[in-house]
């Protein structure tokens, strides 16, 4: 089929897995969407079209929106949406990277196999669950004071290094080394700090977990190498971003973007894309604040990865270096950033925003860690509870295609109020224990229902466009062992 409609929304075909809504009225740039036939008919079924033709009205929007295979409908942007605005003569906008700003995940491989784990799930999951703090509101794994918050807005991982919470090792995987130096915490409100200050190392709730995996499959041996992977191996995937410091920053910025910008405002289709013109001392400021919240949330999920090798260690009986976890990478999948792509064969400052989307650099990239830079940058693409994740590199065509992005994730099918509805979290966790070996434990059967397996898109779907693509090939699939979430 070469076009297709949902909802008046016409989309033509450009070739496998590419559909292109054609630039209209006043579409800036044309939309795609990356998708197979069956993902685009759920990407159809709620508002993400429509949230996506919206944001090709963004002042400097640049080649084409692009939403994700995973894609679904977002606050303003949809989530798994990728734009590119002119760093110069653009904007910024907070809506199109989201309330939980470095959302994002990082895999912390092992050396141990699933049958060092088999028979000790359940004591592992209660460990974790105890020693890692999660769920709403405050607890964390250190008791920050303001100083403190300060000085982790600042320096990134850095700062986790300085006090012991890291090593070097930790901060040449992560993106960007764990610390943005364009952070300025003085962009920060004093509300949002005091709301992040107290949940410095917690995982949050939603679907935020911490998962320990067992690799199941290694599609690209010589890259799967290169990242330490191999099959049966335990490894740990941990997804959390800046908690109430990042939702607060970005609320405040959204309204002072509708009381200072009305005019860039009211000419957007959705006030939702409040977006603060390029250059303005708006855009700088929330800038400065988004990179210091990149900041917050690196040491956020380092912190929580510190506190697993002590869990481990304990259970286990031995030193988390006799058990070599190290960390494979950390990516962010909720930012905004200053990059150059070139752009009708000139290279041009933009702002990609990513929105439920990860960066993909393939390999020979200059971003790309030196440790990977020969094969690419590691993707860890998490799916549900019942259906494994995976290890993708970025691919060659990403940088072309999508601003060097893909997917983020599995992509939700149902709301969770729907979602609590149609499963029951106990008997979820019953399922997933007796017919599958999987064991969850959280704060409540609620949390359970929410991120229930049947409540996500196809993750093997997912990652198939990506790599056929060639935006983030295919490298090694994970299955969970046990998982705790807030």
């Amino acid at each position: 089929m070469t076009t297709r409609e949902f909802d008046g929304i016409r989309l033509e075909r450009v070739r496998e897995h590419v559909w292109e809504i054609p630039r209209e009225g006043e579409m800036r740039v044309p939309a795609r969407v990356l998708a197979s036939e069956s993902l685009l008919e759920r990407i159809g079924d709620d508002k993400t079209l429509e949230q996506l033709t919206n944001a090709t009205h963004l002042p400097g929007m640049t080649g084409q929106a692009i939403c994700m295979p995973d894609g679904h409908q977002g606050y303003g942007f949809p989530v798994g949406g990728v734009g590119a605005t002119d760093a110069e003569n653009g904007c910024i906008s907070p809506g199109a990277v989201g309330y939980d700003i470095n959302c994002g995940v990082r895999m912390m491989k092992t050396n141990l196999t699933y049958d060092d784990v088999r028979g000790r799930e359940e004591e592992l999951v209660e460990s974790l669950f105890a020693n890692v703090p999660s769920g709403l509101g405050g607890g964390g794994i250190v008791d920050g004071d303001m100083p403190t918050v300060e000085a982790v807005l600042d320096r990134g991982v850095d700062w986790a290094l300085e006090e012991g919470w890291a090593v070097p090792a930790d901060l040449e995987h992560c993106e960007d080394e764990g610390r943005r130096p364009d952070a300025d915490p003085d962009a920060v409100s004093q509300k949002a700090k005091d709301r992040g200050k107290n949940q410095l190392g917690s995982l949050g709730s939603g679907n935020h977990f911490l998962e320990v995996q067992r690799v199941t499959d290694i599609y690209r041996d010589d890259v799967a190498a290169a990242y330490g992977l191999e099959p049966d191996q335990i490894v740990v995937l941990i997804h959390c971003g800046s908690r109430g410091l990042g939702h607060q920053t970005c609320t405040d910025y959204l309204r002072k973007i509708e009381q200072r910008h009305d005019d860039l405002l009211g000419a957007l289709p959705d006030k939702e894309l409040a977006a603060a013109p390029a250059g303005s001392e708006l855009a700088e400021a929330y800038y400065g604040a988004m990179c210091a919240c990149i900041n917050f949330a690196w040491v956020n999920r380092q912190l929580i990865m510190h506190r697993t090798r002590q869990v481990f260690e304990r259970v286990f009986d031995r030193s988390w270096e006799s058990m070599d976890m190290q960390l494979l990478y950390d990516v962010a999948h909720n930012i905004a950033k200053r990059e150059v792509h070139e752009v009708d064969g000139a290279e041009r400052k933009l702002y990609v925003h990513r929105k439920g989307a990860t960066r993909a650099f393939p390999a020979g990239h200059p971003e790309v860690p030196a440790a990977y830079r020969d094969v690419g940058q590691p993707i860890i693409i998490p799916g549900s509870m019942g259906a494994g994740s995976y290890v993708l590199r970025g691919g060659e065509a990403s940088m072309d295609l999508t601003f060097g992005s893909t997917a983020h994730g599995a992509g939700r099918l149902m709301s969770r109020t729907q979602a609590k509805q149609e499963f029951w979290g106990e008997t979820v966790q019953d399922e997933l224990r007796d017919q599958q070996q999987v064991y969850v434990k959280a704060q409540s059967g609620a949390t359970v229902a929410e991120e229930a397996p049947g409540v996500y898109k196809d993750v093997d779907e997912v990652v198939r466009v990506s790599d056929e693509l060639g935006i983030g090939d295919k490298v090694a699939r994970t299955y969970p062992v046990c998982n705790i979430k807030g």
